[in-house]
């Protein structure tokens, strides 16, 4: 081990621990196969990452069946994501299912947390690997770490190379982190105390387990240095293709949609990489004939909650006026859609405020076009209608009664003053404003229709709020952009009335995504929050206004 706290890859250490300690025999292996796998759309709609199959044989019963050749019988498999899929290989191969059932919300490391008592001698193992050759022995002679030794950026494993650096570790830039090591006791041990540490701290939420390796800035394992031609890591779409271009499950129906729709064969869509997973679909871009594109693919649950023929209807009613992204194909079935990439843009800065009012007047500019649809988004109707979707379960909030039947108190005050209703995004959220060039000018297109409906214009003001954590003075700052200034006592209240009503509408969609297995943690809490703090508000700002009229009078 070196002062820099790298993994130390001197081969004559390697040797010395062997003759140092005898050789022991590894009693068990861990398989980590709880995660979502966002990198692998368009595939991890259907099937978990552990298994995709490899010229035939599913990932993970490829990693079992090399575990039994080394005699390796005992193998406990932690499980989130899809679960129920991995039911079979208890009575197949007689292996043990411990569920994460905080996969969605917190990263590996948690992971790892629900099997420490099985840590000592045994195999760390995670579920989308693939071997050539069988990488577990009869015997290990100390504990180490598998990497190939390349260079990646992101990684928080570094070797020590004989002509490298000593001046610190860089997480920045690190080695490949295969996920593999072996544990004896003395390093498991420590290994379980860092893992019980650092889960308690919210920062590693969204660790890898193999933060757990560091003690006091060093790695506590030794390098286990393998060829790159032994060894696939399968996270995307590409990489499963580059292994093996015949497995099944590169065949999917948004692959299929994709070649119909341009007229190309598979092997025309290239560069397929995942985008940043959504609150309601999840979307990745690819190349195709030179030209950069995005797919949309409902996520869970999406079905009850988006009307795609609704969706359609809206698209075709604002297409060709310049306020969306170019739409090369939309399903009013099952909501698959494909949109042209645009370069080189960026989503609003909610916190900058030359954005905010660019973004605002873009809005207004909208709503002033008064576009029209069949139908209508009812925000009270719709927090009835998500609780439904709850079934028997009651909400997470003890006191949600009383907030609902304070917030369904503003109705009559927001129906008092609606002047108007016209075409609503229902969803004008900061990420939905994107900046572009697409004209040679900088414009803002208004993207993801999906809520949209008639409503009144002033709801997409509430909307931007509460989505972007905005305090009272920020919500007063937004406001005063939409209206340039002139906004009345009376609209301002019932914006604040918007607040709390759509915080409630989000907080039971949040209810029923978390049903759906996606929790939002943070977001969900502040939109309850928001549904609680605007009744206030309301409240104390109607006063005031009673109490402004009565000293004109």
């Amino acid at each position: 081990m070196n002062k820099s706290g790298c993994i130390e890859r001197n081969e004559k250490d390697v040797v010395q621990i062997t003759k140092e300690f005898p050789h022991q025999t590894p009693k068990r292996a861990i398989i980590l196969a709880a995660g979502f796998g966002t990198r692998m759309v368009p595939i991890n709609t259907k099937v978990p990452k552990g298994l995709l199959e490899v010229h035939g044989e599913p990932l993970i019963e490829r990693t079992i069946k090399q575990l039994h050749e080394v005699n390796i019988k005992e193998i406990y498999i932690v499980v989130g994501f899809m679960k129920e899929a991995y039911e079979y290989l208890i009575r197949q191969y007689e292996v043990e299912l411990i569920e994460n059932p905080i996969y969605m919300v917190k990263d590996n490391l948690h992971s790892l947390k629900c099997v420490l008592e099985y840590l000592s001698d045994s195999y760390i193992i995670p579920s989308d690997i693939w071997c050539g050759r069988n990488p577990y022995h009869f015997q290990e002679s100390h504990s180490w770490y598998r990497t190939n030794g390349a260079a990646v950026s992101g990684s928080v494993v570094r070797i020590n190379q004989e002509t490298g650096s000593d001046s610190g570790y860089d997480f920045a830039d690190g080695n490949v982190m295969t996920g593999i090591c072996y544990l004896m006791e003395r390093e498991a041990e420590k290994v379980r105390k860092r893992v019980v540490e650092l889960c308690k701290d919210i920062r590693y939420d969204a660790a890898c387990w193999e933060s757990a390796l560091y003690q006091d800035g060093k790695m506590i394992l030794e390098a286990d240095v393998f060829c790159p031609a032994d060894m696939v890591e399968i996270n995307t779409y590409e990489q499963l293709r580059g292994l093996d271009r015949a497995s099944r499950h590169l065949k999917t129906k948004a692959i299929e949609v994709i070649c119909k729709t341009l007229g190309v064969s598979v092997d025309d869509i290239t560069d397929i990489t995942a985008l940043t997973k959504g609150m309601t679909n999840r979307s990745f871009c690819f190349i195709c004939n030179g030209k950069k594109y995005i797919m949309r693919i409902p996520g869970e649950g999406t079905e009850q909650l988006i009307n795609r023929r609704q969706e359609a209807a809206v698209y075709e009613t604002i297409g060709g006026k310049g306020i969306c992204d170019n739409i090369i194909y939309i399903n009013s079935e099952n909501g698959y859609k494909i949109t042209e990439f645009l370069e080189d843009a960026r989503v609003c800065d909610a916190m900058d405020e030359n954005d905010i009012e660019k973004c605002m007047q873009r809005l207004r500019v909208f709503h002033e076009m008064k576009l029209e649809v069949d139908h209508e988004f009812a925000i009270f109707d719709q927090i009835e209608f998500y609780e439904t979707l709850w079934g028997d379960r009651a909400s997470a909030y003890m006191d949600y009664q009383e907030t609902k039947k304070q917030v369904f108190s503003l109705k009559e005050y927001i129906d008092a003053h609606v002047n108007e209703r016209v075409l609503t995004h229902m969803d004008a959220v900061p990420d939905n404003f994107l900046f572009t060039k697409r004209s040679g000018e900088e414009e803002i297109l208004l993207i993801d229709w999906e809520y949209a409906g008639m409503q009144d214009p002033h709801v997409d003001v509430a909307m931007f709020c509460i989505y972007s954590f905005y305090d009272r003075k920020w919500v007063d700052r937004l406001i005063a952009a939409y209206f340039q200034g002139k906004c009345s006592d009376e609209n301002r209240i019932k914006i604040y009335c918007y607040i709390a009503a759509c915080g409630l509408l989000w907080s039971n969609w949040c209810e029923y995504k978390k049903i759906c297995g996606i929790d939002f943690g943070e977001y969900a809490l502040w939109q309850y929050r928001y549904a609680k703090d605007y009744y206030k508000i309301v409240q104390d700002e109607l006063w005031k206004l009673e109490e402004k009229k009565s000293s004109q009078r």
